[in-house]
């Protein structure tokens, strides 16, 4: 019937609305049928999948060996300018320089040498000769090396000539000859373990020293240690998850209580995963230490919807045959979780695409994408299969734990008390039939009972109101902090070498930024005095190795006019490079000879930046001050150094995935605004999502924790869990029709509390172990996971149950109604009344 006043339109939206719903009801109910009727065929389907592809990926286990490819932006200028500094100046020029192998750093060992707090390190030079010697006598070494720092160094006051008194480290370089050979590849890899172990060796005998060593493949491998790490911790996680859900899922009541399902449900849920690994093996994936993260991401989605189908079951009708339960159990819970699933999808798909800058992010999202798929399945089939036979267990009165017929109520009172306590159906010991004797489950009974009624206290709401203030006053402050997590080191083992050595280097060695290669790669007139001075300009502010400003110093010296071209070759050629102290020039310029002339066709210099506190975000400026020079100058040059190829737009590279994703999952509610549902309920989990979106964001920032690959997963896997249990509660209450917005909250609670509360307990208890990994990676995905699994908590039962008692939807057209039929039920009674006056009927 329409509603007075209520345009064509919105009926039109209203009916296709419930169409849908109907529909995608309806779907499920058969779906639940269908699994009911053939519970063994969708029990050994998934089970013949996970042994498949699970012993695949034993066979084709590999790890990723190259941590550039995995962590650094994949397509960024700073790549092609290594490309094109390689091509001009290649790596065989010079033997013995740093500057050599600005482009790539290729095999190398690196040391410090560490003082004792007072001493000087340059009284100890027997010490760094003797490191020194033992490391040149290794076999298939360098014979030469590179002492290119000081660290810790005071200098003598009041000196103009900047003397050193006094230095607290140093630190040296040697490097290896392995470009562009396989075999001398693997000789240089065998070097750098000998290397390592050279280093600890000295540090036993060098007790007034302290060694802190890097090689080239320090990083690799201790990126790899956090899987080594956390082995054993992830099956501690799984004990936790499997006890958490198994007790959350017990009764008292030995027929209703379902421990084993919840048993199950785990189980089902790491079995999918493990078939998803398979897949991904076995189309030639590579595993690497970010991928860790999956098994916690799929089992917050996978128990909940485990979780759903158990409370959809319990709130089914007892009387009916336990086919119909399964099935009126799935058209309830399987449309929701659809569109959940179908988000969590949409957003690692956009994490996937080839807008994705970060090849880690990319593999990650494309193995999330095909767990969901693989999750999905296993549930509505696995699972689904499991609480067949449950159910079926349950019809024929069958004990939830022992699989026994349950004893009669006459032969339970000649039994112990102790056996009527595991034995006892505590439905059939009441004097009437409950309507639902599911609530005496004890995580619903404490909603129910006492939580409902609390949280939705008018003195309770004001201290809701001042809580959910300072969370977006601490959210707000974190999101203008927000800093990107460009330095590898947050992604290894924080116990490993590579971390010591970075502690140490960032303490003592960061006053200066890495040698900047400054390549000019176009001819130029170097015997111009504009270019002279744009050159200085360019270099101005930096500490400058150039052998232009060498030349020009020696011209100066010697008295020597080189004005023109042909005079300024010459000198260069015949007589500056031909000094021993600049020879080394000589593979810092490329000369071309063109009939009888010669011609300077490209040239490197190298700046040294002075740096502050903050190495990593200063060093990011310099690149990003130079770079836009390069095109307003007549100067044509390019700068570059290994570090580049992490740090390039690397903000906004681990910052692209969460911004589409967001945007993906913005798109799908407001496309199905006026579809799905109700759209107030689309338009609540839009403000709830993004609410708890900008918490996570903010409080993690606050907690230290940086925008990189891992974090920016975490944000893109907040968007979902957030969904994953806001909307069905926002849901249920807006389609609720009691008289009240509170009583209608206090039913969704009482509908899906228990699914909410059981999931994401599991999910954080699931967590604690990561706290026990000593690796900088655990520690971010822990800090992340545990405040979106705490602030999904305190919207779900803290802030959405307040803030919705006094915000629409509203509920008073729902009291028109209820008024009408007790009018229409009064006018009834009234007239059976005077039928019959001496007997009255109510209907």
């Amino acid at each position: 019937m329409r509603r007075p006043g209520a345009p064509a339109s919105w009926i039109w939206w209203r009916m296709l609305r419930q169409v849908l719903r109907r529909g995608l009801q309806s779907f499920c109910h058969r779906l639940g049928l269908c699994v009911s009727r053939h519970p063994v065929f969708f029990l050994t389907v998934p089970a013949v999948l996970t042994i498949t592809f699970g012993l695949s990926a034993l066979n084709r286990f590999q790890t990723e060996g190259d941590l550039e490819r995995l962590v650094a932006p994949s397509h960024s200028l700073a790549k092609i300018e290594r490309s094109l500094a390689s091509s001009l100046f290649p790596l065989d020029q010079s033997k013995s320089q740093l500057y050599s192998d600005l482009h790539t750093p290729g095999r190398y060992g690196r040391v410090i040498l560490l003082s004792s707090p007072g001493d000087n390190i340059l009284l100890q030079a027997e010490g760094i000769l003797q490191t020194h010697r033992a490391v040149m006598e290794m076999k298939d070494g360098r014979s030469s090396f590179i002492g290119h720092q000081l660290g810790g160094v005071v200098e003598v006051p009041n000196s103009k000539d900047q003397r050193v008194k006094s230095a607290r480290a140093i630190q040296i370089t040697y490097y290896l000859q392995t470009y562009g050979s396989a075999t001398q590849d693997l000789i240089g890899e065998k070097w750098e373990n000998e290397f390592c172990k050279l280093m600890r060796k000295l540090q036993d005998e060098h007790q007034d020293l302290q060694l802190y060593s890097l090689a080239s493949f320090s990083l690799w491998r201790d990126f790899h240690k956090t899987s080594i790490l956390t082995r054993s911790k992830v099956l501690v996680s799984l004990v936790l998850i499997l006890t958490t859900a198994t007790l959350s899922s017990s009764m008292k009541d030995c027929l209703r209580s379902k421990p084993f399902l919840g048993l199950l449900g785990v189980l089902t849920v790491c079995i999918s995963i493990a078939t998803a690994a398979g897949i991904f093996f076995i189309t030639d994936g590579k595993y690497n230490s970010t991928l860790l993260g999956i098994p916690f991401f799929a089992m917050g989605h996978g128990t909940k919807g485990v979780f759903e189908l158990l409370s959809g079951w319990r709130r089914t009708k007892e009387n009916l045959p336990f086919k119909d339960r399964v099935a009126d159990a799935y058209s309830d819970v399987m449309v929701t979780y659809t569109m959940t699933s179908s988000l969590y999808f949409i957003t690692f798909g956009m994490g996937a695409s080839p807008f994705t800058n970060i090849e880690a992010v990319k593999i990650f999202c494309q193995n999330m994408c095909v767990s969901i798929l693989l999750n999905y399945f296993y549930i509505f089939s696995f699972f689904g299969s499991c609480l067949v036979f449950a159910g079926q267990l349950e019809q024929n009165r069958y004990h939830s734990i022992f699989c026994c017929k349950i004893p009669s109520a006459e032969y339970l009172d000649r039994k112990p008390v102790w056996f009527q306590t595991v034995m006892s159906d505590g439905h059939q010991q009441t004097t009437h039939h409950e309507t639902n004797p599911y609530q005496h489950h004890f995580i619903q009974h404490f909603l129910r009972e006492h939580y409902n009624e609390w949280i939705t206290n008018i003195y309770v709401k004001p201290f809701v109101v001042i809580l959910y203030l300072i969370y977006a006053s601490f959210s707000f402050m974190g999101c203008l902090q927000i800093s990107d997590g460009a330095s590898i080191i947050n992604l290894l083992a924080s116990d490993s070498p590579s971390v010591s050595y970075a502690m140490v280097q960032q303490k003592y060695f960061s006053n200066y930024s890495p040698v900047i290669g400054f390549y000019v790669y176009e001819p130029l007139e170097y015997w111009n005095s504009s270019v002279q001075e744009d050159l200085q300009r360019l270099c101005s502010g930096f500490t400058a190795v150039s052998w232009v400003e060498q030349y020009y110093q020696f011209l100066k010296t010697s008295n020597i006019s080189a004005n023109n071209k042909t005079d300024f070759i010459s000198v260069l050629q015949s007589s500056f490079l031909k000094k021993p102290e600049f020879q080394h020039f000589r593979n810092d310029i490329i000369f071309s000879r063109a009939g009888d002339e010669n011609n300077i066709i490209a040239s490197r210099l190298y700046l040294v930046a002075r740096t502050n506190r903050d190495h990593q975000k200063e060093v990011i400026e310099v690149l990003d001050k130079l770079r836009p020079l390069s095109l307003s100058k007549s100067i044509r040059f390019i700068v570059f150094n290994p570090s580049f190829v992490f740090t390039d737009h690397y903000s906004l590279s681990v910052t692209v995935p969460v911004l589409i994703a967001g945007f993906g999952v913005l798109l799908v509610l407001i496309l199905t605004f006026f579809l799905v549902i109700h759209p107030l309920g689309n338009f609540w989990l839009i403000l709830s999502v993004t609410s708890i979106e900008l918490g996570v964001l903010g409080l993690m920032t606050l907690w230290n924790v940086d925008m990189d690959c891992i974090s920016i997963l975490c944000l893109i896997y907040t968007l979902n869990f957030a969904i994953d249990h806001c909307a069905p509660l926002l849901y249920t209450f807006v389609l609720a029709t009691e008289h009240t917005r509170t009583q209608c909250i206090k039913s969704s609670l009482q509908e899906h509390g228990t699914a909410i509360l059981q999931n994401i307990t599991s999910f954080l208890i699931g967590l604690l172990p990561l706290l026990f990994v000593p690796s900088n990676l655990t520690f971010t995905l822990f800090k992340c996971l545990l405040l979106t699994g705490g602030c999904t908590l305190l919207h779900c039962f803290v802030i959405l149950p307040v803030f919705l008692t006094f915000f629409p939807p509203s509920k008073k057209h729902h009291k028109k109604k209820k008024r009408a039929k007790r009018k229409e039920r009064e006018e009834i009674e009234c007239i059976e009344i005077q039928e019959n006056p001496d007997h009255v009927t109510t209907v």
